[in-house]
């Protein structure tokens, strides 16, 4: 992926530019802190800490734009998960263009305001009033998505959120996942419920998971590098790497990238959420770089 913006991205204001061609939000912390977000899909493509290194996998064979779905970083899941109802995998809101209401400096942060309403499209396939906003903020070391959903319509709304994070590694077969021992989960590649039964998750093959009331704090730790997860009305995470031989069958995604990269999702699927009209719900996902 290419970035055509015109200014290097070190030193990139906060505020509108472009990303491969694509209109996006730039967001820079005063400490140096940068977030990029598609205006497609109010999707975050990129996280670099201050004085850190890429912390989002995003392929580099992905489309950007446009109707497709784009492959890393962080889609917005909405209003049902996966294949679990009657509309598009994963709901449509990461394939519509969204408005950015805001992008600013305050304090310690930088953050960006991005919305999207019900229109006329949206109706045609889940025909109800709502509004959507995502705020994204990153300070020194954190990066903060919160997705609120507002129903804007005249009868009660139903639905499922998550937010898909692709959190890039070194090598995945080298990284443990902690922080899950005792919970309940679903195994989607044997379509069996699990229990797991030791602290860290590791990864060698296809893994697709999804962990029921899952605690609020897991830690992604790999050599050199402690990446804390943080969930605030969620209730699942969903943990997802394709392996090898899905990898191979992704058109979207290199063969060999699968080691490079784990989803971890802040998620609420099995209780989906219901709200009255005027009702608004709103969960978030924290990423914190500890080293």
């Amino acid at each position: 992926m290419s970035d055509d913006t015109a200014l290097p991205r070190a030193s990139q204001p906060t505020g509108a530019c472009l990303f491969d061609g694509q209109p996006a939000v730039h967001l820079r912390s005063p400490a140096g802190a940068q977030a990029t977000v598609l205006l497609h899909g109010s999707h975050v493509v990129s996280w670099i800490p201050a004085l850190g290194e890429e912390q989002l996998y995003l392929s580099p064979t992905s489309a950007l734009g446009g109707t497709a779905a784009v492959r890393g970083g962080v889609p917005v899941i909405f209003p049902q998960f996966n294949q679990q109802g009657p509309l598009p995998k994963h709901g449509f809101a990461r394939n519509r263009a969204w408005t950015l209401q805001e992008a600013t400096v305050r304090g310690e942060h930088a953050f960006a305001v991005l919305r999207l309403d019900a229109d006329e499209s949206t109706r045609a396939i889940w025909p109800h009033g709502f509004a959507l906003e995502m705020t994204i903020s990153v300070d020194a070391r954190r990066l903060e998505m919160e997705l609120a959903v507002i129903n804007t319509g005249d009868s009660t709304i139903e639905f499922q959120a998550a937010l898909h994070t692709y959190l890039r590694c070194g090598d995945v077969r080298r990284a443990q996942l902690e922080g899950l021992q005792n919970v309940n989960y679903q195994d989607a590649v044997i379509d069996q419920p699990r229990q797991q039964w030791v602290d860290v998750v590791t990864i060698a093959q296809e893994l697709d998971r999804i962990y029921w009331e899952a605690p609020r704090e897991l830690l992604l730790r790999e050599a050199g590098r402690k990446v804390r997860i943080i969930a605030s009305q969620f209730e699942d995470t969903v943990v997802w790497n394709p392996g090898p031989e899905k990898c191979a069958s992704l058109p979207d995604m290199p063969d060999e990238d699968w080691p490079q990269m784990l989803c971890v999702e802040a998620a609420q699927i099995g209780n989906p959420v219901r709200l009255s009209p005027g009702e608004e719900w709103a969960g978030m996902q924290t990423l914190v770089l500890e080293s």
